[in-house]
């Protein structure tokens, strides 16, 4: 998909104001705590509403999210694919996006559990946590990890209606893979018609995503209601760790690209350093690839690449590459594990890293929050982690955003220039 083609797919698609989510989740964490000072016979009642009303909005959030992962894999997959068919160009900077994909999910999937490790949540806020989830209906006991034998068989599915309806991710997202493949090989007419067809499914639910998420401050509330009612304060620390540890991944992303443009760009770490402070200025600001295109642009320029590269790779980069998606999606899932004591096997860690990249193949440039959504809740349910804290933690998205942008814009620049040392040594 070209970048406007991009932007016009996600013009309808309104994300909630980020600062009324955030005010949402304060008041609700507030009232509840206030409320279980007032005895049980205001917040019991209270509890019940809220509840019913923050599970109405957590099931209307998740009812989009299998048929969304069929239909942006399959758009995803025959994006990636028309772009390697725009000569060599292209095709090295998918070869580079892959390469950093798979790369930024291992980091995630395998060094998040590491910073958890030595800087754990503290204990009585994650024993708080746990108790908040009963709130909202989800709780540790009901998430336990399935067996890595019966992970490994249920893998192939022998039914793919059935996987889809268990909501069994890994089966659903390996058939959904092969089936795109051989979309991408048969006659350019049937092709088209095929691809059209699931780009207004993904268009059509990205819509109903953001209406849902256009009452995210009602649903919110409800949701911290219960967790401020039950957990306390200790909501407050949960959440603050939440920020820092999720940022810190995506700062690790970041720091990544410099030596990408130093060794496989062949630039100076100085010239690199100067050249990408416009575009990240840009990024922090707007939380948006698509806006610092020109920077980017202009950057590149700066650092001496070729036109014909320029032209071609950073466009692609802003449609189709999000270099800190894969690490930070997964942390924000082994977040939630370590939350509510859950212990993801190595072949859970592994289908982890596969569905990260793949959903990050099929990543559009929407809202934070709404791509906060697509993208994490088929690699949690893939996982076996419940999706119910992810309602909650898009409220305090906003400042992980701005890291995710800050570390895709730095890497747009940092491969531009890979590919354009590796094109030019070819020619």
């Amino acid at each position: 998909m070209s970048v406007n083609a991009e932007t016009a797919s996600a013009e309808p698609v309104r994300g909630p104001r980020a600062w009324w989510v955030l005010l949402a989740l304060i008041v609700g964490l507030v009232g509840g705590i206030v409320a279980t000072k007032s005895g049980d016979g205001i917040r019991e009642p209270l509890i019940q509403v809220t509840s019913i009303v923050g599970e109405l909005w957590l099931n209307a959030l998740k009812m989009t999210v299998i048929p969304l992962i069929v239909a942006l894999l399959i758009t995803g997959i025959a994006r990636t694919a028309d772009a390697a068919r725009g000569g060599r160009i292209a095709t090295v900077s998918i070869a580079y996006f892959l390469v950093i994909f798979l790369a930024s999910a291992v980091l995630g999937a395998f060094f998040t559990p590491v910073l958890t490790g030595i800087f754990p949540l503290p204990p009585n806020a994650a024993d708080a946590m746990q108790a908040g989830l009963a709130s909202i209906g989800t709780s540790a006991a009901s998430a336990a990890v399935p067996s890595a034998e019966d992970f490994v068989r249920n893998v192939v599915p022998s039914n793919v209606i059935a996987a889809a309806s268990n909501g069994d991710v890994l089966p659903l997202v390996l058939f959904t893979l092969v089936f795109a493949l051989a979309v991408t090989r048969i006659r350019d007419q049937h092709r088209k018609t095929l691809v059209g067809f699931f780009e207004g499914i993904s268009d059509a639910l990205l819509v109903v995503i953001g209406w849902v998420l256009a009452i995210a401050p009602i649903g919110v509330l409800a949701l911290a209601f219960g967790l401020g009612a039950t957990a306390g304060g200790g909501a407050f620390a949960a959440l603050g760790y939440y920020i820092l540890l999720v940022s810190g991944i995506g700062v690790i992303v970041t720091l990544a690209s410099y030596p990408v443009a130093v060794v496989a760009g062949g630039l100076k770490f100085g010239d690199f350093s100067r050249a990408v402070i416009a575009p990240q200025s840009v990024a922090i600001s707007t939380r948006s690839s698509l806006a610092s295109l020109p920077a980017m642009l202009a950057s590149a320029r700066i650092l001496n690449i070729r036109e014909e590269v320029v032209d071609v790779t950073l466009p692609m980069a802003v449609a189709l590459f999000r270099a800190t998606g894969p690490a930070m999606n997964l942390a924000v899932l082994f977040y939630i594990a370590e939350w509510m004591g859950l212990e993801p096997n190595l072949p859970h860690a592994i289908a982890a890293v596969f569905v990260a990249v793949l959903m990050s193949l099929s990543a559009v440039s929407l809202p934070g929050e709404i791509s906060f959504v697509s993208s994490i809740a088929p690699i949690g349910i893939a996982l076996g982690i419940p999706l119910a804290p992810l309602a909650l933690l898009i409220a305090v998205e906003m400042v992980p955003d701005i890291i995710r942008t800050l570390g895709n814009v730095t890497m747009d620049v940092a491969v531009t220039a890979a590919v354009d040392r590796r094109t030019a040594s070819r020619k």
